[in-house]
């Protein structure tokens, strides 16, 4: 009898294959439920000072920013030379002071204040909008206020995010962090947006590591095509 030809089998989809990682994870690390980290604002500045440091320096300075003043008006009017010495331990703080305080004052003059909760009652694509206006706020802070503060479903795509899709074959080797965050968006269901974002995260900072990848460890390794490299 002739021997029958095996068909080769179609590629998953993409939102197929987030799904799969999403279910793996999930099942090792357990759901990750949102609920809100901080308010808009806080969130805004706290990612701000994130930037090019870790999350306990930048939290610590973050805390330490706002425990120094009474309110945002008057950090956002204090001379930077005083604000410095609060922010030291999240790096390159002679940037950072200047953009946190020109970013307060521009939200204080669109909104007249600092409630940024508004942003909740928009379509995701204007409120990215409104974010990515303000001054050195990119995708990254704008899908981690979004996401953290208010619930909406903006993808963040941080190092980890960014190193463990790639690897995973979810997002192509030339695709920068910055494009990652549309592109993982679309193959993410909106309700499924932070617990993908925190899923990924989690395996990179535990297994999928930057130099030495815990690959036999590893509960997406069947399915990852970088595993032989």
């Amino acid at each position: 009898m002739p021997v029958k030809e095996r068909r080769p089998r179609r590629p998953r989809s993409p939102r197929k294959r987030a799904a799969e990682v999403l279910a793996l994870l999930e099942a090792q690390q357990g759901r990750a439920e949102w609920s809100p980290r901080y308010d808009p604002v806080t969130e805004l500045v706290f990612t701000i000072l994130s930037q090019h440091t870790s999350d306990v320096n930048s939290e610590r300075a973050g805390h330490r920013l706002k425990s120094a003043y009474p309110s945002w008006d008057a950090i956002a009017d204090a001379d930077p030379a005083e604000i410095t010495p609060y922010v030291l331990s999240a790096g390159l703080a002679k940037q950072k002071v200047p953009r946190i305080q020109e970013t307060l004052k521009q939200v204080r003059e669109l909104t007249g204040g600092y409630d940024l909760s508004f942003l909740a009652e928009m379509p995701l694509d204007e409120a990215k909008a409104w974010l990515r206006a303000l001054p050195g706020v990119g995708p990254k802070t704008t899908a981690i206020v979004l996401c953290f503060a208010l619930g909406m479903p903006a993808m963040a795509v941080d190092t980890h995010v960014h190193r463990v899709s790639k690897r995973l074959g979810l997002i192509g080797p030339k695709v920068s962090a910055e494009k990652a965050h549309d592109v993982l968006e679309s193959q993410v269901p909106p309700e499924e947006v932070y617990a993908f974002h925190v899923a990924l995260i989690s395996h990179g900072r535990q297994v999928c590591k930057a130099l030495r990848p815990l690959c036999a460890a590893c509960v997406l390794r069947d399915g990852c095509p970088s595993r032989r490299e």
